[in-house]
């Protein structure tokens, strides 16, 4: 009994270390698998967006213009493809399709 006496104050301090070393490594394992998701949801917005890019100067490529609406959306998602990291094909694609004509009409004229 004596003993316990003594000893009850390191046996609650390392029953709350355990607890809290415990606790840390949920927390750290937890964190690691979120950032995983966000790493994996990061690289999907960034492949689809230019995906998007891409697809967008194809059709207009073939149209030979592109309206001044489809330009701004484009811009935009560009600039979050950049924000995203994305720096490859996607530039000259974009900067190829704003240089492009608004209407069919600008298209012939330029021809």
């Amino acid at each position: 009994m004596n003993y316990i006496d003594m000893k009850w104050v390191e046996w609650l301090f390392l029953a709350i270390s355990a607890f809290l070393a415990w606790s840390y490594r949920k927390l750290a394992n937890k964190q690691a698998e979120e950032s995983a998701k966000s790493k994996a949801l990061h690289d999907g917005i960034q492949a689809l967006l230019r995906d998007r890019i891409i697809g967008a100067y194809n059709h207009y490529q073939d149209k030979g213009f592109c309206p001044i609406y489809r330009k701004e959306n484009v811009k935009r998602m560009y600039d979050a493809y950049h924000a995203l990291g994305g720096n490859d094909v996607a530039t000259g694609l974009k900067d190829k399709l704003m240089s492009m004509p608004e209407e069919l009409a600008e298209r012939e004229e330029r021809l």
